[in-house]
């Protein structure tokens, strides 16, 4: 049997994942807090698990699900619980091999970049893929693998941040939408921040987002208005709050979808 999600070695190997990813990688002051989240994660897993649930309007029991990006594990941990067959993908060596030790079935964790899913056609009956799309390094082949392994009633979940935002999720800071790399490395530096994670990273807009979903071969069942957000950018927040009102900008695309040609339920 795997390991429990709250083991001493699971919570090591946690521990030092993220220290790496939130102090060394990213710089962020209040790494430590940060840390002791991912080491009690249950909560925000949860509800990420009740947000799924809500959107495919019932429990996910019984269903065949890949995890696009699953990362250490916690959601594929009470995915399983819930009743589902979890699968999950992660191009993170390191990320996989404690997604493995969290499952019951470890086997099902594999290390796989999203653009080349290592599955048959028709395998899922849920695709979920959150806060992974922007870290691929093409989204549209990733897209169309996500669609080619649905089943002919599947559904894809996704959720990503807008690019349009003006809030950097990852490194945790006022952004600046459309800054040139060349600026936003300065602009990290100039904080004292780490700069080469940020060439990982490609959001889309919402926009793009919705052309690459119907060139792959999805369509849109429901988007998700998520509001505003945290406020950001301290005195320049109602500045922001205006931009988003005047622009139509929400700082997370969150959307169910289906295959072109399926049965609606």
């Amino acid at each position: 049997m795997p390991e429990s999600r709250t083991s001493p070695d699971v919570s090591a190997a946690l521990e030092t994942y993220y220290t790496r990813y939130y102090r060394d990688t990213l710089g962020i002051p209040g790494w430590r807090g940060l840390v002791d989240i991912r080491l009690a994660d249950e909560p925000y897993e949860r509800q990420r698990l009740v947000a799924l649930e809500r959107a495919m309007g019932g429990s996910i029991k019984g269903a065949r699900l890949l995890n696009v990006g699953c990362g250490t594990g916690g959601f594929n941990a009470l995915a399983e619980e819930a009743g589902a067959e979890v699968w999950g993908v992660d191009e993170s060596g390191d990320a996989v091999a404690i997604t493995r030790a969290r499952m019951r079935h470890g086997e099902r964790a594999l290390r796989s970049m999203a653009e080349a899913l290592p599955f048959s056609d028709a395998s899922f009956d849920i695709v979920y893929c959150y806060s992974a799309i922007e870290h691929v390094e093409d989204a549209a082949r990733s897209l169309r693998e996500m669609v080619r392994v649905m089943r002919p009633d599947a559904r894809l979940y996704l959720h990503t941040n807008d690019r349009r935002s003006c809030f950097e999720g990852h490194y945790k800071v006022f952004w600046i939408p459309g800054l040139p790399s060349v600026l936003g490395r300065a602009y990290l530096a100039a904080r004292g921040r780490p700069t080469a994670y940020l060439a990982t990273l490609r959001p889309l807009s919402q926009r793009q987002c919705m052309r690459l979903l119907e060139q792959a071969g999805g369509r849109l069942l429901q988007q998700f208005d998520l509001g505003l957000g945290r406020p950001v950018g301290g005195p320049l927040w109602p500045l922001v709050r205006a931009y988003y009102r005047v622009r139509g900008v929400t700082p997370y695309i969150e959307f169910i979808a289906a295959r072109r040609q399926a049965r609606p339920r």
